[in-house]
């Protein structure tokens, strides 16, 4: 099946990822539908779009916006699939639904964008874990260098976790500067991330 605007995708594995393994038991983390934070948001590419070239290839494996598999109720409580849904593993996205994509082995951002991973605070007695609006890029489009040290503008990051790392998505126009390094700068992770 192609489309002329669309991908075809099929979710990697399940629609949510609610549940984790405990031993040699199976631990359900959440039974909300509506929760966005336990919905899958890995897909693999069955074909692109026939009416414009993209370096996205078939077999590809994808990070989709939350809501593509999510399932949600209607004012009258029924419960219903989202807007790309074609079939239980057949969704169509557009472009912009997709924000990172893995070839090769190797994940890129699409264009205009970069993954940054937040750094560890180094105030002494402060309450917060990480530096706010500082990180360190991770995955480009080719407008930074990985390993950059970047800050960006306030609430400009969306949150993802890939490869059990947390990293935030910016838009590069939204990266204002490029630091030099101290020397004592780490990567900060929390440790509920490593476990998705």
């Amino acid at each position: 099946m192609k489309a002329p605007f669309d991908f075809v995708i099929e979710p990697k594995g399940n629609r949510y990822n609610n549940t984790t393994k405990v031993g040699d038991k199976e631990l359900i983390l959440n039974t909300e539908v509506y929760n966005h934070e336990f919905v899958n948001r890995e897909a693999i590419v069955k074909s692109v779009p026939t009416a414009f070239k993209t370096n996205i290839k078939p077999g590809d494996t994808v990070v989709v916006h939350h809501n593509v598999f999510r399932r949600w109720h209607d004012v009258k409580g029924r419960e219903k699939n989202s807007r790309s849904f074609f079939n239980e593993n057949t969704y169509l996205v557009k472009e912009d639904q997709i924000f990172l994509y893995k070839t090769n082995e190797k994940w890129k951002p699409l264009k205009g964008y970069s993954f940054v991973q937040p750094i560890k605070d180094r105030v002494f007695l402060g309450v917060d874990k990480e530096q706010s609006c500082i990180g360190i890029v991770k995955y480009t489009d080719g407008g930074f260098e990985k390993g950059d040290l970047v800050g960006f503008t306030p609430f400009s990051e969306y949150e993802f976790i890939i490869n059990g790392k947390r990293l935030y998505r910016v838009m590069n126009k939204f990266i204002t500067i490029k630091y030099e390094y101290q020397g004592n700068e780490e990567e900060y992770n929390p440790s509920w991330a490593s476990s998705c």
